[in-house]
């Protein structure tokens, strides 16, 4: 992923308003993130932690970002959950994140839910940069570019429900 800009964050978000986009908390060590290692940017807002933001760049290379609902990290369970984005497991790391849908079905209260991991790097357990403890990754025959090519399908496709129109 090309690194990005607060203001290219910002003005990314496709299922919050201009407003909403303005007052989030953006991560402040942008140009400390490991951008070459990123499929997405996935962050925690340490002043509301019930909310993640999560920003991809598009087929076009235009970055597109979504605001998300989770709960907090205090609240989740302990039981061992797989992350539906890069099909790690772990015990108590993995929660519902929901997504409002773009435009008007949002304003309708209409959402999107996938389970994700709670710390949103699934970029860095895909790469073995990051340790998901014992049993934390299946044994699977696919490739490390395989396995990098199948989160980054599968986070598409949750942005592309998010913003579907029907």
């Amino acid at each position: 992923m090309k690194q990005l800009t607060e203001q290219e964050i910002r003005t990314a978000f496709v299922n919050c308003t201009k407003g909403e986009a303005k007052r989030l908390s953006v991560p402040r060590d942008l140009a400390d993130r490991p951008w070459d290692d990123l499929d997405y940017l996935g962050w925690r807002d340490p002043q509301a932690p019930d909310r993640a933001y999560l920003v991809i760049e598009s087929a076009d290379g235009r970055p597109q970002a979504l605001a998300l609902r989770c709960p907090s990290p205090a609240a989740a369970q302990m039981r061992r959950s797989m992350c539906s984005m890069c099909l790690t497991t772990h015990s108590g790391g993995v929660c519902l994140m929901v997504a409002p849908k773009a435009g008007k079905a949002g304003q309708q209260g209409n959402s999107v839910g996938a389970y994700i991991c709670s710390d949103l790097a699934c970029s860095l357990y895909v790469r073995g940069k990051k340790d998901a403890g014992v049993g934390g990754r299946l044994q699977e025959s696919l490739t490390p570019e395989e396995k990098i090519q199948r989160t980054v399908a599968n986070v598409a496709a949750f942005i592309a429900k998010v913003t579907a129109t029907v």
